[in-house]
């Protein structure tokens, strides 16, 4: 596959990250190559992790909360990625309709529609592979 075709998206936060290693095809789906999410101190090894799996062709960063020092470190401690810094707005809202698809709903959960449920684990990876979706999709 072409590295242009690849992305790695990263949910910056203050304490934690989330990050999304997103393949596109020749067809309409996406692939998740990597969603993980990673403390802010462990960024940097994450990232390596990542790019031994595959070189994205372009980082896509979050614009919200803590995105200044993690594009600070990217320039960095990895000068060779392109980067581009993308508005984060409803990210969060679709992350949670995108870990109920990913994690089956049981119990009670299934009776409540899941837009009006809070995930119960952080969902940065989710936020991280919307942004990634973002841009696979309108390119």
């Amino acid at each position: 596959m072409a590295a242009e075709k690849t992305v790695l998206a990263i949910d910056p936060g203050t304490a934690k990250c989330g990050l999304a290693l997103v393949r596109r095809g020749s067809g309409p789906g996406l692939s998740i190559l990597l969603r993980r999410i990673a403390p802010v101190e462990g960024l940097a090894d994450a990232i390596r992790e990542a790019l031994a799996i595959e070189t994205p062709g372009i980082v896509i960063v979050g614009s919200g909360t803590g995105s200044k020092p993690i594009v600070h470190l990217l320039r960095e401690t990895f000068p060779g990625l392109s980067m581009l810094v993308v508005d984060e707005k409803d990210t969060s809202l679709h992350a949670r309709e995108r870990y109920w698809e990913y994690h089956a709903r049981r119990g009670w959960r299934r009776l409540l529609p899941s837009s009006l449920q809070v995930p119960p684990e952080p969902i940065d990876d989710f936020v991280a592979f919307i942004l990634a979706e973002r841009v696979l999709t309108e390119a």
